[in-house]
């Protein structure tokens, strides 16, 4: 054979080799190719399947499950899946990988090859993580391979945490046992102990009583009591109750699980969405004394609340974890719904007085001190009374102009209930001094008839006065 006929077969076989690369590579063949050695494996080798079902037999979510589906979703084998779904992670401008069900994917541990695929059932769609193990390799490395599922997991959550979800309870269907009823969304609420309008000593009080629950786990193990924490917020709407319950889950790192009790179909219902809920968090059951009047038509009754407040089932799925009841008034609640035991602090929220006016001056106009102030404060002493939330939306509305936004809130306290009085009053020619910047332009209210309309909604105020809010039945 010629030099020129070797340099030719050499030419050719590189040729070759580069088209069948090319080939494997770029049409998927090698992926074909790597299923049926996985296959042709199989027959050799004896496999054992261990299942990983979302609910145990008591119904009670398996935790193993939610860490097999963290552990999962972070291996770069998914991506390997034939066929995965993208969904938006705990931010939501991040895509993510989620496995499909029947679809397998690869995991390496100690020299082993690990399979896992997930199963659902019909009709419920309960969900189940399979493992396919070798025999020969389950003595090995299973006790091993659990606890490094196990520690992965939790430092997943560890940094989840920093990602704190909202739970909102879904209405329950017929035939629908084992479904998961909590939707969650992003928490992103802003609130926190420095922003919400508290007095400062009331405020420090309620911030070491919280510290000092993270730290008595032992303390009340040995005093034979479940180490959960519950607070009742009674007080008119827009008085700060919500942004108090954003505040306390933004200080402690707490999830959210917000209890709708329109959707629970009965006392058992309610005590299968406390087992559902998880350690770290704050359960909140909003306007709890709408559920109290006997003429509410309510599925849940008096003494599922109370089971739900202190029950065993509370005892036993409430550990670490904090509970929080809302009200308007507690005037015509049983005594006995409140006692001790059943909730640990009780917080007033009363209507806004002259300090917390300047509170929120400061909070929403930056001004610490200002000659309308004295105008405000008079008012406030002569029985004047706005919640937070309305002096603060004022204040939003007017931001521009520190002198107008007080004006507003002076027109407001002063008002009839229906606005009229501040609207003719603001119709008025105001002088040069009183207000800051001469444009009315952005987003303000300029006009008599935006300002009939936004204060449309301010309802006759009761001119009984309240203290400012008070801690009682601090205990342990």
């Amino acid at each position: 054979m010629s030099v020129y006929s070797t340099v030719l077969l050499v030419i050719l076989s590189l040729v070759v080799a580069f088209v069948i690369r090319r080939l494997l590579f770029t049409t998927g063949l090698i992926h074909s190719i790597r299923k049926v050695l996985r296959r042709v494996q199989d027959w050799f080798h004896v496999y054992q399947f261990l299942k990983v079902p979302e609910f145990n037999e008591a119904m009670q979510r398996n935790h193993l499950h939610r860490k097999v589906s963290l552990y999962l979703h972070s291996l770069p084998s998914i991506e390997d899946a034939d066929f995965t779904n993208l969904v938006s992670g705990y931010d939501q401008n991040d895509i993510v990988l989620r496995l499909d069900p029947n679809q397998t994917i690869q995991d390496h541990f100690l020299g082993a090859t690990l399979f896992w695929f997930e199963q659902k059932t019909e009709p419920d769609r309960i969900s189940s993580f399979v493992l396919k193990i070798r025999k020969t390799d389950k003595r090995r490395i299973l006790r091993q391979y659990l606890r490094h599922i196990n520690t992965v997991a939790d430092e997943m959550e560890n940094q989840r945490k920093r990602h704190l979800r909202l739970f909102m309870n879904a209405a329950a269907t017929e035939g629908g046992t084992g479904e998961t009823r909590w939707r969650s969304v992003p928490f992103t609420h802003p609130a926190t102990f420095e922003t919400i309008v508290m007095e400062k000593d009331l405020k420090n009080k309620i911030k070491s009583d919280i510290e000092s629950f993270l730290k008595a786990k032992q303390y009340y193990r040995k005093l034979g009591r479940a180490w959960k924490r519950s607070f009742l917020l009674y007080g008119a709407s827009g008085t700060g109750k919500s942004s108090f319950v954003a505040a306390m889950a933004n200080f402690l790192r707490y999830d959210v699980y917000d209890v709708d009790l329109s959707k629970i179909r009965g006392d058992s219902d309610l005590k299968f969405l406390l087992m559902e809920t998880t350690a770290k968090s704050i359960v909140v059951v909003e306007d709890l004394d709408r559920f109290l009047v006997p003429e509410t038509e309510s599925a849940v009754t008096v003494r599922g609340i109370q089971s739900f407040m202190d029950g065993i089932l509370s005892a036993c799925c409430g550990e670490e974890r904090v509970m929080v009841f809302t009200m308007n008034s507690k005037e015509c609640v049983d005594p006995n719904l409140m006692r001790p035991g059943r909730v640990d602090v009780h917080i007033h929220f009363p209507v806004c007085d002259f300090s917390a006016f300047k509170t929120l001056a400061s909070s929403y106009l930056g001004v610490r001190e200002h000659k309308l102030f004295a105008q405000v404060e008079n008012i406030f002493r002569h029985g004047g009374s706005l919640s937070p939330a309305e002096i603060s939306e004022l204040m939003i509305a007017n931001r521009n102009s520190p002198s107008r936004a007080i004006k507003s809130v002076i027109g407001a306290l002063q008002s009839d209930g229906d606005g009229r009085k501040y609207a003719e009053m603001i119709g008025r020619k105001t002088g040069v001094d009183d207000v800051d910047e001469p444009s009315f332009g952005g987003d303000e209210l300029s006009t008599v008839k935006d300002l009939r309309k936004f204060y449309s909604f301010f309802k006759k105020r009761n001119a009984r006065r309240a203290s400012y809010p008070k801690v009682q039945h601090l205990g342990p």
